[in-house]
């Protein structure tokens, strides 16, 4: 039959009709073998009895006691010399712990001033590329931008009683604290600040007395020179790293009897000596030299007893000529203006009627060298020509001027902060009549600003209350237009 299937090889194996798989590839799995370890029990003991608390007292009690022993046989009686070592290795760790903070200072710092950056960036674009487009429709009127405020836990209850800015960082500026009621007279602080950093102060000093002045050397910008309520003077530096004063003036180098109302770095003597004035009176490297002393006019007042008494002026600001070293102003409590040389200490060269009440700020122009400004607490602010009697300029602001300042920019421009808490900022170039911006920047309400500065370089100002706040200001474009 040819549809029957082929016989199968000899020797070949049929596959399997039921998986369909070669017998070949079946194998065996290889048995399990069992091994087993065989080892004797543990010995167990059945253990009881009664324990109360005196037994258990008793049993720590004798291995307290067994400790004790052993500690002193290791010691050999040198539980002192332990002692002390013990005390020496945590100096020494402390010391070693202050030092690796010194290390790393520098770096904290500049990764707290990368966190502000980042923290304050809105203001630091506004510092720098800001610029108000509605003053081309203000009609030559301008305002100010508030940027950065600055402030102190310790100097809340203070009062900002100078503005320094730093000649040769620009983004630095120093602040003194203290107080203008003379009921409550507390401590007071010095703190430095930076653009760069505006949380917290760079450097901090505190003082026992209130300090009412403060200037920055000229050529070193780390001195610092301030006056105190009680009469004395200090000197600090932000480089080394010592809290108190590098020197301070006593009762016995010529300590002042009266408040020291404001501190001016002068050249340096033959000797190379630091020398400041100070007002009332001047100090030369805390050895005191009176230069003039502030005579009213009548000469001595006749006492009790027929004894004659000096009728003196109380000084509160004065200022040094640009270019004439030797000229200088001093404002007084009661009003006048002396124009005075270094060079005549038995009279002075000018007397000017200024102002009815205390003489708060007098500056000389820093670009015309005849000009000069004063104000003061009747509400007034006055632009004179030192060789006249009468006032070039006289500016009504409705309150207490508490300081005025000259911008760095233009000899026509300059600003003034008042009681109820305004800054007016004049240009006389463009209006001689009215300011160009009157506006509010006090923190808080019934807020008395008293101090103002220009940065000697970017176009912001920087002013201060009575409560202890800073602002940071920018000038729009038309209050920096050049003349």
């Amino acid at each position: 039959d040819e549809d029957a299937p082929a016989p199968a090889a000899s020797g070949k194996k049929l596959t399997n009709q039921f998986n369909f798989c070669e017998r070949a590839t079946q194998t065996y799995n290889n048995p399990l073998r069992e091994r087993e370890n065989q080892t004797e029990p543990p010995p167990r003991v059945n253990f009881s009895q009664t324990a109360n608390q005196w037994i258990i007292f008793d049993a720590y009690q004798a291995d307290f006691e067994k400790n004790q022993e052993k500690g002193k046989e290791k010691k050999g009686g040198g539980a002192g010399k332990g002692a002390e070592e013990k005390a020496r290795k945590r100096l020494t760790v402390m010391d070693t712990q202050a030092d690796d903070l010194a290390k790393i200072e520098h770096a904290v710092k500049m990764l707290e001033r990368m966190v502000n950056q980042n923290s304050f960036d809105e203001i630091a674009q506004d510092f720098k590329y800001w610029e108000d487009p509605s003053d081309e429709f203000r009609d030559q009127q301008g305002t100010l931008l508030p940027l950065w405020k600055f402030g102190y836990e310790k100097a809340r209850k203070l009062a900002v009683t100078s503005i320094t800015w730093s000649p040769k960082y620009h983004d630095l500026f120093a602040i003194a604290y203290g107080s203008y009621d003379f009921m409550k007279q507390t401590r007071g602080l010095l703190c430095f600040y930076s653009l760069k950093n505006p949380s917290h102060p760079e450097y901090v000093f505190e003082t026992d007395s209130a300090v009412l002045t403060a200037a920055l050397h000229p050529e070193y910008p780390h001195m610092l020179c301030a006056g105190l309520y009680d009469g004395s003077v200090a000197v600090y530096s932000a480089v080394q790293k010592k809290r108190g004063p590098l020197y301070q003036s006593s009762a016995r180098t010529g300590k002042h009897t009266d408040p020291v109302w404001q501190v001016c770095w002068a050249k340096d003597d033959l000797d190379n000596n630091m020398n400041f004035y100070t007002a009332p009176a001047p100090m030369n490297d805390l050895v005191s030299q009176d230069v003039i002393k502030l005579e009213l006019e009548g000469g001595p007042v006749e006492g009790p007893d027929g004894i004659k008494l000096e009728n003196l002026a109380s000084g509160t600001t004065f200022d040094f000529h640009r270019e004439a070293s030797h000229l200088f102003l001093v404002g007084t409590e009661e009003g006048k203006v002396f124009k005075c040389s270094t060079a005549y200490s038995s009279q002075y060269l000018q007397t000017y009627d200024a102002h009815h009440m205390a003489v708060y700020k007098v500056t000389w122009n820093p670009f015309h060298p005849s000009i000069f400004m004063t104000c003061s607490a009747d509400w007034t602010v006055k632009i004179w020509d030192h060789n006249k009697t009468e006032p070039v300029f006289v500016f009504d602001l409705n309150s207490p001027v508490g300081d005025a300042a000259w911008s760095p920019y233009s000899s026509t421009v300059f600003a003034a902060v008042t009681a109820d808490g305004k800054v007016h900022v004049f240009d006389l170039n463009i209006n001689k009549y009215e300011a160009l911006c009157e506006q509010v920047v006090a923190q808080k309400k019934k807020a008395k600003l008293t101090h103002i500065d220009f940065n000697p370089k970017h176009p912001i100002l920087i002013v201060g209350d009575d409560r202890g706040h800073i602002s940071s200001l920018k000038l729009s474009p038309n209050l920096r237009k050049l003349p």
